[in-house]
């Protein structure tokens, strides 16, 4: 194989998510940099959009729902007869909703860590047979919000620290068969459902009131291109904006400061604004909760 060749160049990479946002611009540096991409995602009219705006042959699209078993199956055999066994998964499939949890919806709470973390898992079980064949690497993108929760994201807060503990398991469990799992902590990235979030006051108000590097929205292709390095160079770990790589050395002080300063905040801007659930944010969203209203994946 020529030497100028990029490590992803002629592999199979699976990008969840995909329809839209990161997963997108993942799918694109990916093509960019020789790999055949599958496209999974829950509109199959939005996929092929994606599909078709890249070079032809590059990839293909599989409308799919992360949490249903029997799916992902199927969907994974899929691609690997009309492409071949993957050799890099992206686990970036995810949803959110925000608002207090006590006013919170049970199903729609449950939706977003079934999305996930569940999600997640199944996306790696599904996968898992290739990456040994292949030693290939698993990339499980995860959030600032699995370092540090936040208040009125409770059920994202926790399914992003159970995909962070579920990452470092796998990895453990796997590391002896040569795969690689590697960790993204992103933190606010432009997409659909971080604007969406913008639009309700206290989530704009709380984001508001992060140090100034702590609330800036990075762009998505940004991100993008630093996952694909991180899955090239099979990093264990990789945080955009780099900076975020500190918050791991003060984790443990920063529930208490969180609690400080919602005790503080959180009166004044719900005085201001009643505030109450958002329900599923951005397009993905809803688009996950209109596919969802018959009941879930049999």
């Amino acid at each position: 194989m020529p030497t100028d060749r990029q490590p992803l160049y002629g592999r199979v990479a699976v990008v969840t998510g995909a329809a839209r946002g990161l997963g997108a611009a993942m799918a694109e540096v990916l093509v960019e940099r020789g790999a055949q991409v599958a496209l999974l995602g829950r509109e199959e009219r939005t996929l092929a959009r994606v599909r078709d705006s890249l070079p032809a042959g590059t990839c293909a699209c599989w409308e799919a729902d992360v949490t249903d078993d029997q799916g992902m199956r199927r969907v994974g055999a899929e691609i690997r007869a009309r492409l071949g066994p993957p050799s890099v998964v992206i686990a970036n499939a995810g949803v959110a909703e925000g608002g207090p949890f006590a006013e919170s919806d049970p199903t729609v709470w449950r939706r977003v860590v079934e999305v996930n973390l569940v999600g997640s898992a199944i996306t790696a079980r599904t996968f898992l047979p290739d990456l040994v064949d292949a030693c290939g690497y698993f990339l499980q993108v995860a959030s600032l919000a699995s370092i540090g929760a936040a208040p009125m994201m409770s059920a994202y807060c926790a399914s992003k620290a159970g995909v962070e503990s579920f990452a470092h398991a796998l990895r453990a469990e796997v590391a002896h068969r040569r795969v690689g799992v590697g960790i993204a902590y992103i933190n606010w990235t432009d997409t659909d459902m971080v604007r969406d979030a913008d639009e309700y006051a206290v989530l704009r108000e709380l984001r508001g009131h992060m140090p100034p590097p702590a609330r800036k929205v990075l762009p998505v292709a940004y991100v993008a291109e630093r996952l694909v390095t991180a899955g090239e160079r099979r990093r264990a770990s990789v945080y955009v904006p780099r900076w975020l790589r500190s918050t791991q050395l003060v984790r443990a002080a920063m529930p208490p400061v969180v609690t400080w300063l919602s005790r503080r905040e959180l009166p004044r801007l719900t005085a201001a604004e009643t505030f109450s659930a958002t329900g599923l944010l951005g397009a993905g969203g809803r688009a996950d909760q209109a596919t969802n209203q018959d009941g879930p994946p049999g």
